[in-house]
């Protein structure tokens, strides 16, 4: 029987045959995602994405991981939806900083269609910068959907965030199929779906595989599938947690890249507080995507130049603009620049 890695892309994966892949040796289980891995990209490439809080705090869903939660007292600084020259401000920073993607979030339920103008706005005057563009606005519309498309949108981030049975633990003023819908109409009106979980928040390794068979069994899998650490952030119900075995973690990016092989996998929320060896073993296992900034929404992320210092140690270097990639030899040149740049100041730190 051939190993998963030599399948083609599959989306009939059953519960147990994804456990199964989580109860591998830890060695073997690496050895498998890192085969899948290079069968689709270059092992030596991380894309760089920059996100932006362009509307924070004071959202009405009760999430228990999420400081934007109007319903928790964190300490956070609400801020009305940011004005577009604000936002390309912003936007040209990051891409002079070397990021190729520029994420945009909204602390929103679900967009009001008044507030579109404004976010379609947004997404047509980054994309003139020659960034990929990406949007989380909440639960969106079939004709909400479709507007952000046709103003060029390239990816929408909406989050299962854990397995259908735990997920009741985690947030209940919106439902499974209300997030599952929202991915339906991004993928129906042509845009790009980022879609992926967090992990940490008392799940069980079943509830983990869960989140990935859910993810991997869609009609079309994510294009990008960004697997957060809970950051435990004082005054949500989870600020006390127990902390994941960084191992966990890591088997978690592992099964996802082999369930997933042309997806991107995002190493995202909770970088802050793992070391260089974990991050390397999450390139290792797969992941080949940052948030390249200094904060995520309303959490802390690793400073810019110590990312891009770990990722100069490890050999690695930032994936190419998949548009309008500049003839001349741009990933020497952008390399360089980022190397150098000072970048400490350029980001807005703002929450998601």
């Amino acid at each position: 029987m051939l190993p998963s890695y030599m399948k083609p892309v599959r989306h009939d994966w059953t519960k147990q045959q994804v456990e199964d892949l989580f109860e591998q040796p830890f060695n073997d289980l690496m050895f498998q995602a890192q085969s899948v891995h290079r069968k689709k990209f270059n092992p030596n490439e991380v894309q760089l994405s920059t996100l932006l809080s362009i509307k924070t705090g004071a959202c009405p869903e009760d999430c228990k991981y999420c400081p934007q939660s109007a319903r928790y007292d964190t300490g956070l600084e609400v801020e009305k939806l940011l004005a577009v020259e604000k936002v390309i401000e912003e936007a040209k920073l990051a891409k002079d900083a070397g990021a190729t993607r520029f994420c945009m979030g909204a602390a929103w339920r679900s967009p009001k269609d008044k507030d579109l103008p404004y976010v379609t706005k947004m997404v047509q005057e980054v994309k003139s910068l020659g960034l990929e563009t990406c949007m989380t606005l909440g639960m969106l519309k079939e004709n909400q959907a479709q507007a952000l498309a046709d103003a060029g949108l390239d990816y929408y981030n909406h989050n299962l965030d854990t397995s259908p049975e735990y997920y009741g633990e985690v947030t209940t003023t919106r439902t499974y199929s209300d997030r599952i819908n929202t991915l339906g109409n991004v993928r129906k009106s042509g845009m790009k779906v980022c879609a992926g979980g967090i992990v940490g928040m008392g799940e069980s390794k079943a509830d983990r595989a869960g989140l990935l068979m859910q993810l991997a069994n869609l009609p079309q899998h994510p294009e990008s599938v960004p697997i957060n650490m809970l950051v435990k952030v004082d005054g949500t119900p989870f600020e006390d947690e127990k902390d994941l075995d960084p191992f966990e973690f890591i088997r978690t990016i592992a099964v996802a890249r082999i369930m997933m092989p042309e997806s991107h996998v995002r190493l995202s929320a909770g970088r802050e507080s793992m070391n260089d060896e974990l991050q390397a073993l999450a390139f290792l296992a797969g992941a080949n995507s940052i948030f390249y900034c200094d904060s995520l929404l309303t959490t802390a992320n690793p400073k810019a130049n110590q990312d891009m210092a770990l990722l100069n140690r490890l050999d690695i270097v930032p994936e190419k603009n998949k548009i309008n990639i500049d003839p001349s030899d741009q990933e020497e040149i952008l390399h360089k620049k980022i190397l150098s740049a000072k970048t400490d100041h350029l980001f807005y730190n703002a929450v998601n």
